[in-house]
């Protein structure tokens, strides 16, 4: 049964379009079929870091719009036949998402893939609420600082009353993905400390994704940061964030440490 995820967050910059790149290829790498659809409408990177930005000849609005069919609008991915994309589109403006038109667009999409990952608009304006309205999961993307960290904690209630599941009664299942992780400068007091998000958000830790610039190089290349090096650390981290998606029980290990995360946190109390 297909899987809706939203990548989202309340902040700009902190890494969804470059997270949801990495998790829809690695997710495609295990040979399910996945498609990573663009809903920063006007905007419009998810193409450049899926290297696809020449290849674009329609895109959602022209589906959502019917000027298109899906099928024509789709774009595979040159290096991996189960990863996908459905691209922005640059020059329209969200006010031509309409509520009706993407919900059709994603159960067509529910019917043919077992992934769909949306990649969100920062903030909490319509491009973002129809991004998550159809989610079955959420993927909270922040940094490790107090702004950014504010912001989610915003998108978190969103979650809880905007989407499709709050209307029903049931429950978002919600995940942090924490990016931009440099356990020195976080020791240092210069960011917060894993624990400490966690304290503050109250939601499950997907992974945590340390600072390296692989992650710009390989968006510099066009080439999801999985699909790369594949031994890099930010890789390793998303693959290991990917396979707890699809429901794996992965160790949950801090960059730059040699202990795991909760045991670090709860290795004196279970001691």
């Amino acid at each position: 049964m297909a899987k809706v995820i939203v990548v989202t967050s309340g902040k700009g910059g902190v890494g969804k379009t470059t997270s949801t790149a990495a998790l829809g290829a690695a997710l495609a790498q295990r040979g399910e079929k996945t498609v990573v659809v663009d809903f920063d409408v006007g905007l419009r990177n998810l193409d450049l870091v899926m290297g696809a930005e020449r290849r674009v000849v329609y895109d959602l609005i022209n589906v959502v719009q019917g000027d298109a069919k899906l099928p024509q609008a789709l774009i595979r991915d040159k290096r991996l036949e189960t990863l996908f994309l459905l691209p922005a589109s640059q020059t329209r403006d969200k006010d031509n998402l309409t509520s009706e038109g993407v919900e059709i667009v994603m159960n067509e999409l529910r019917e043919t893939f077992d992934w769909i990952i949306c990649d969100s608009p920062a903030g909490i304006e319509r491009g973002a609420t129809l991004a998550m309205r159809h989610a079955d999961v959420a993927v909270v993307v922040t940094n490790p600082e107090v702004s950014s960290v504010r912001d989610s904690d915003r998108i978190i209630g969103l979650l809880d009353a905007k989407t499709a599941k709050a209307e029903r009664g049931e429950r978002m299942e919600k995940h942090l993905l924490l990016t931009r992780y440099d356990p020195n400068r976080a020791e240092r007091g210069d960011m917060l400390k894993v624990e400490d998000v966690l304290e503050i958000l109250s939601i499950p830790l997907l992974g945590i994704i340390p600072e390296s610039m692989d992650v710009l190089r390989a968006s510099n290349l066009g080439t999801p940061v999985t699909l790369g090096d594949a031994r890099s650390a930010p890789a390793l981290a998303y693959t290991d964030a990917a396979r707890r998606l699809a429901g794996e029980t992965v160790p949950m290990v801090i960059p730059g440490e040699k202990r795991g995360l909760f045991g670090k946190i709860f290795g004196r109390r279970a001691a």
